[in-house]
This record gives structure tokens, sequence and C-alpha cells, in this order.
């Protein structure tokens, strides 16, 4: 069985056209001139299949998340919506790094509810929620995420150099 690759991070504009052709999913678009380079760059290397898309929400006002915020989100999904080539799927999010599940829980809630207001605007199903990460997944689950992240937990803590 193939694996299936995903880009979660930021992107950069320069990167969008080897993005667009090596990954199967960019899971953090947070800005329209990215999603449009990604359809673009879909075109022109003939890939006729559509990239599937989430966009990042900067669902906290932390300064060292990226992410787009919370007021321009409708805006963006609409547009990324019409992209002929992009299948925008979802949201996804990195909440602040909180010591219990209590204390995260809100983001993740909030993270659905914007998913589901969009998915009544939009008209069309966005069926993925990618949030949680080693130490919370537990909790994003129970809010609604069909997508963990959980590197920490399979591979280790990474090594601080």
């Amino acid at each position: 069985m193939a694996a299936t690759w995903h880009l979660i991070g930021h992107l950069q504009s320069n990167k969008t056209a080897r993005a667009a052709r090596l990954f199967h999913s960019v899971d953090s678009v947070d800005d329209f001139a990215i999603a449009q380079r990604l359809d673009r760059a879909r075109a022109e290397a003939g890939i006729t299949g559509k990239l599937r898309v989430l966009i990042e929400v900067r669902i906290a006002p932390e300064e060292t998340k990226s992410g787009v915020e919370i007021r321009e989100l409708s805006a963006l999904a609409e547009r990324c919506a019409e992209l002929a080539r992009l299948q925008f799927a979802g949201l996804m999010c990195i909440p602040p790094f909180l010591e219990t599940g209590g204390q995260v829980r809100p983001y993740f809630r909030r993270l659905r509810e914007l998913r589901d207001e969009l998915t009544g605007q939009i008209g069309s199903a966005l069926p993925v929620l990618s949030m949680g990460m080693s130490h919370d997944f537990e909790v994003a689950i129970e809010e609604g995420a069909t997508e963990v992240r959980v590197g920490t937990a399979l591979f280790g803590a990474r090594e601080v150099k």
C-alpha cells in the first residue's frame, strides 16, 4: 500500500509548485495566494486529480502560530472552495500547549463550530477536522477530530540542539 503524504506546517509561496506535485494533502493553507498557487501548479504540472487542502485556523491569539484569523476564515473558505484543482475538505488548528484536556477543549470545540458554520455557508460538506496531538488527542476526538497528529507518541520527543 502506498503512503499518503500530508504537508503540515507553514508553506512558503516559493515552495507551492513543489508541494502541489509531491503531496496528496496540504493541511495548512492560511492564505488565498497560496491556494491559488497550489491550484495553478497542479494545472501546469498536468495533474488531473484534486489536491486535498485544509485551512489552518489561528484558533488562539498566539504570535508563534500560523493560520488564518477567525474573522477572515469565511472569505478564505469561500474562495478556496471555488478553485477547480483543490478539494477544500475541512479545517486544522494547533491550539496553545496547555497541561490538561479540559483547558484545551474550548479551542477544539470552537474549531468544530467554525467548521459547522462554514458547511452551511458554502453548501458543501467539510468532513475533516484535524486537531489534537499526542498529549491532547483524546479530547480532540471527543470534540469531533477526524485526524490527529501523534508523532511524539510514536517517535518520542524531539531532541533540542
